[in-house]
């Protein structure tokens, strides 16, 4: 779980609640897991009453849910569910790459070109871990370049609630060699400064996702 804050600092419910997500996000809150109030007050330096304050804000948003006599939880989200949110990421995300596509300078193109390359050496060594790690700063990359901060709220909101299929794609054999030219196709649209086609290679890339996310669940069971 995420590093403790340190003593004395003075820790919002808007903080905690940012962790929290964070935390969920990257897999250190997996779902199910039970969320104690005094457990998460010590671990991120805040007072119950803020920590109280951020669950009830998660628990609108869908990423926690609370459960009668026995507190709350990380909420999991069932198939359809997930699906359903890769469809909304996919017309938020593909707004966001043409605008990026439109707004881009050289600096940001050669960001962009530099993390394809990593990719690209990710899939060669067979590193998943640096291929995950390469596929956020992507998408986080394209999201902040096209300066369109209310579709990034929601996309991180969205990518909480659906994480536990996100970590199921990076441990399906074979998924980076698939879904690598989907994202260079995202970088090489975008560097041209084409907003039709970047948006259209995202909105691709997602569907991908999307029908790997449901083959996933489907042979797993």
């Amino acid at each position: 779980m995420a590093t403790a804050t340190r003593a004395g600092a003075a820790v919002t419910a808007t903080v905690v609640a940012d962790r929290i997500r964070q935390a969920i996000f990257a897999g250190e809150l997996v779902p199910n897991q039970r969320l104690v109030e005094a457990d998460l007050a010590e671990m991120y330096g805040a007072s119950r009453g803020h920590v109280r304050t951020a669950l009830s804000e998660l628990t609108v948003e869908g990423v926690v849910e609370r459960i009668q006599n026995r507190g709350a939880r990380v909420r999991s989200v069932p198939l359809e569910e997930a699906l359903e949110i890769v469809e909304v990421r996919s017309a938020l995300e593909a707004l966001c790459a043409a605008r990026a596509a439109q707004r881009l300078g050289e600096e940001e193109a050669q960001l962009l070109q530099r993390i394809g390359r990593d990719m690209e050496a990710a899939v060669e060594a067979g590193d998943q871990s640096a291929y995950a790690q390469g596929n956020t700063e992507l998408h986080a990359t394209l999201i902040r370049l096209s300066g369109q901060a209310t579709a990034a709220a929601t996309i991180d909101r969205l990518r909480a609630q659906a994480v536990r299929f996100q970590y199921r794609l990076f441990a399906q054999p074979g998924r980076s060699q698939q879904s690598l030219p989907e994202h260079l196709a995202i970088i090489e649209a975008v560097c041209a400064r084409e907003p039709e086609a970047a948006a259209s290679a995202m909105r691709e890339h997602l569907m991908s996702v999307g029908s790997a996310i449901e083959a996933s669940a489907r042979t797993s069971g």
